[in-house]
Formats: C-alpha cells, structure tokens, sequence
C-alpha cells in the first residue's frame, strides 16, 4: 500500500536495530507483515559489541526462541562459552560448577535440585548460552532482510505524529508512513520522549565501568569479582575490567570522557593496591538506574526492550527481557494488523510483559542493596550468601537468573499453563520447538483424539494439529501452545472440550475458511 505521496505504507515502523528491534522485525515479517527498521547509528559493528564487552548471556527462554525460530544454529558460539544443561565454568579455586551469580554470589550447579523443574527435558535445548552481542545481530539483521524487512541506518527519528489510522514519522528531510510504531531505540529512546510515556523509577547508587587496559603488574588484582569497603572491581580477562564506584551515578551522569588517569585512580582507591595501568585502550560507563514506562502503548505507538525498562545490567537480564518483549508483542501485533486477533489480544503484551519487567528491576535493585560498602549490606550478603549455599535457595536463584521459573498467570488449572512449552520429542524425532518454526500457534494431541483435530480445523491456519506419541510425554494428554511458544491450556486426561474451545477462542479467531479446504495441511504435520 502506498501514500498519497506515493510512499509505501508499512505495517509496522520499527525505532533501532538491536536485538529487540531485530527480533520483533523478524516475528512481524514471519507473520507476513511489512516493516520498516531505523537506526541512527550508521554501522552496526562497534568494538564493545565485542568480547568481552559485548559477550551476552542468553537465559532458557531466549535460547528456546531462537530455537523455535530457527536461529539458534545459525550463532557460531565457540564451546568455551557454551553452558550446556547446568555446567558453566567454575570459578577459579572452587571444586564446584558456577551456575550463575546473584550480586557476585555465584551459585553451585550441583547443588541445585532439578526434580523441580518437572518439565526440563532431556531434549531441551541448552539452559544458558553465551554469544557475543555483535554476531547476534548479525544473524537476526541477516534473517530480517531474507524476510523482507527494510532497514534504514544512519536514520534518526526526529519527531512523529499519529492518528487513530497510522502513524507519520519524520526523520531528519525523510519522511516515513506505517500503521503502527515500535519504540526498540534503548535506554535513552526517542519514541519514549516524543510519545509522552511516563518513566518513572529509582536513581542510580553507583557508576560503572567497563574498560580494557594494559596492567603493568595485573597480579595485584585477586581474580574474579571483588566487594571492597569502597567499591567492586573484577578483571574477567587479562586487561578487561569491571569498576562499580558507589557515587550516585555522579560521574557517569557528567558525560565527561573516561581517561586513563581517572580510571587509574578509581582501581587503586577501590582494590587498595597500587596497581599500574600503562595504556588505556576502551571505556564506557553505566549506572543501576531503574526506570519502567507506566504504560507500554499509547494509541499507536508501543515500546519494548530498554525503551520500556532500564536497570542495570548486573546478571545480564536486559537482553533476555528484551528479546521476551519482542517473542511477545510480535505476534499478537501482527493479528492485530492483519484483523485477526480476539478482543484484548494486544492489550495482553502490557498485562504479560510489564509485571516481568518490574520483577527484573526489582531484581537488579535487590542486588545493588547488598553490594553496597556499608555494613548494613555486609550483613544481607552474608545471609543471601548462605541462603544460596543451600538446595533449595540455589534452585530458586538459578530459576531467577535461567528464567525456567518465568510464568505468565493464564488462569488457574494445570501446572504448566502459562509456562513455556516443553520440547517434546517424537517418535520420529522432531521436536515441538520445530513446529513453531512458522509461528503458528498448535494444538498437540498426544492421543490422536478426531474432535481435537476438528477443533484446531476451526481456527484455520491460525492453529496447526499436531498429533503423536512422544518420547517422554509428562503425563500431558494434550496442550494448546501460543505462536510465542507458551502453553494456554493443557492436559493430563479426556480434555474439556468447552474449555478448550473458550481459551483457544480468547487467543485465536475463529476461521471463515471451510474446514475442508485446510484438512491436507493438518495431515501433513501429524506424527505417523
């Protein structure tokens, strides 16, 4: 569709290229949608998208969607940052498996109690993963163009105005036309700014810094992450260093440049040695200032990732809740575009995500409260400490921090309602996770039950039947999975038919397309 003024009508505009922005292209174009990316940077490739800077991990949740989308065996991860199921590497000294850290407490995977995590695998797909932040884009900026997806760099938004039809965005001399803007453009996001949201929150306690040196004595430094009575430091590698200087964000909120004379001071004050730094090579700053947009759409216009919730990046959760903004808002978006989405649908990417957002800043605000150089912290680290040296205190933290306990209430009923659908596996050897390749929603049927498969045929392409035994079944007779992979109904005997056909319409509509006509592409995904 085009403009009077002759310019393409995109579906959805889309503000920054990173992962959210990337991710939410390619959930949009899977749907069949048009989309138009900017980004004001003019090259996507920076040095701290690079190791270590820009090495991210990614929890359960974000490996299972790259997985469901296909995407996770296109990251070339190098095995020394694979953590496959529950083995990361131990710190140095330790006779145990570090799974994972809680203000610099790490927590043992051995310790942890599986058996509570009922719906983990064998077939799962790994538990935490770890990938630098510049290939990451790559691969989504590569499928996101395959798809068709237009993007725009070196493209800034300078201002936007919508009406109930669309929204009109001006960048710079350009002008561009869609029917729906998302606001991906990070912490500082323009689209936030100019559409009014409110952003409120709690100030920062400290700056941080992240910078590569060159020590002329690195064996002054203890490895690993140190708490001082002035501050935290770590050098991950040889010459890469982690600060926090407990100033209220002073420095960082100056904007002045990080020299080598600052820095040098600040890891002599804060490790109590007279470490040299004899060149600076790279350095940025960044606070723990926690931010949460009241609402996450007004009219047209949505925001996702950083834009709709800034925190600090203590535990690295800010990419995977930003990628689970994305897997959740594409979808329903694109139903909503393409006049198929139920009373409301849209509306859930708010009641879903925003409770998720604020229990990850809650988290990282807990985190800074025991970090700080103060004897009151002291005191709540030593006990978060034993806490997470017992079983059960280590499986609740590596829950947290995986994300295997992230759960969306979808209504009372069966336990795994609301939580992301096991990777089931076949007889034949597929897996669920590949059934929702083409983001479709499905109805897995275990039993092969004929009024099952009539009812999916209701809801046309919207809902795929799957149907066949699986290896490990977990007593589930049969599941209704959204196209984001989380399952809406389930269950463990004769279905309730009703029920079903309620949830299944509180998601998906209704299809005017002859059950007839859709009958052979069922057949074609059902296990034999």
């Amino acid at each position: 569709m085009k403009s009077a003024r002759n310019q393409p009508i995109y579906d959805v505009i889309i503000a920054g290229a990173g992962p959210v922005g990337l991710f939410l292209a390619c959930e949009l174009a899977l749907a069949n949608c048009s989309v138009l990316l900017l980004e004001k940077a003019e090259n996507q490739h920076s040095p701290l998208k690079r190791l270590p800077f820009g090495l991210r991990g990614l929890n359960a949740l974000s490996v299972e969607a790259l997985y469901r989308r296909g995407l996770l065996q296109e990251l070339e991860v190098p095995k020394r940052f694979k953590a496959s199921h529950f083995t990361t590497p131990a710190k140095p000294g330790s006779k145990h498996q570090a799974g994972g850290h809680f203000a610099g407490i790490q927590f043992n995977s051995d310790t942890i109690d599986a058996s509570q995590w009922p719906y983990r695998l064998p077939s799962s797909t790994d538990i935490q993963l770890f990938s630098e932040l510049e290939e990451l884009e790559t691969v989504l900026a590569r499928r996101a163009e395959a798809s068709g997806v237009a993007i725009k760099r070196g493209v800034a938004i300078s201002n936007f105005q919508q009406t109930t039809d669309g929204v009109t965005v001006q960048a710079g001399s350009h002008s561009f036309e869609g029917k729906w803007l998302v606001g991906c453009d990070g912490s500082r996001s323009a689209v936030r700014k100019m559409g009014g949201f409110d952003f409120a929150g709690t100030e920062p306690e400290f700056t941080g810094y992240s910078a590569q040196v060159d020590l002329a004595d690195p064996e002054k430094l203890r490895p690993g992450r140190n708490v001082t009575p002035t501050g935290m430091y770590m050098q991950a590698q040889p010459g890469y260093l982690v600060l926090q200087d407990f100033d209220g964000g002073a420095f960082h909120s100056t904007g002045k440049p990080v020299t080598l004379e600052h820095v040098q001071e600040l890891l002599r004050r804060i490790s109590n040695t007279d470490v040299t730094i004899s060149a600076l090579h790279m350095a940025t700053t960044w606070t723990d200032r926690a931010r949460q947009a009241s609402t996450y759409r007004n009219g047209r216009v949505l925001l996702a990732g950083d834009a709709a919730h800034i925190h600090s990046p203590l535990g690295g959760q800010g990419l995977n809740l930003g990628l689970g903004d994305a897997l959740n808002l594409g979808w329903k978006l694109a139903a909503t575009i393409q006049e198929q989405a139920p009373d409301g649908l849209l509306d859930s990417y708010y009641t879903e995500r925003y409770p998720i957002g604020a229990q990850v800043l809650d988290w990282s605000r807990a985190q800074v409260a025991i970090m700080k150089p103060d004897p009151a912290a002291s005191a709540l680290h030593a006990i978060v400490r034993d806490l997470m040296n017992t079983r059960d205190g280590a499986t609740y933290f590596a829950g947290r921090v995986w994300g295997i306990s992230t759960h969306y209430p979808l209504g009372s009923g069966h336990p795994l309602v609301g939580r992301s659908v096991p990777n089931f596996e076949f007889e034949t050897g597929t897996t669920i996770g590949e059934y929702l390749h083409d983001g479709h929603g499905i109805l897995l049927d275990f039993t092969g039950d004929e009024s099952l498969k009539t009812l999916a045929n209701e809801f046309g392409h919207q809902l795929k039947y799957v149907s066949g035994p699986a290896k490990e079944q977990l007593g589930i007779s049969a599941a209704l999975i959204r196209p984001d992979g989380f399952v809406a109904w389930a269950s463990d005997n004769a279905p309730d038919y009703s029920a079903l056909r309620q949830t299944a319409a509180h998601w998906f509509v209704e299809s005017a397309v002859n059950p007839w006509q859709m009958q052979h592409s069922l057949v074609q995904v059902q296990q034999q």
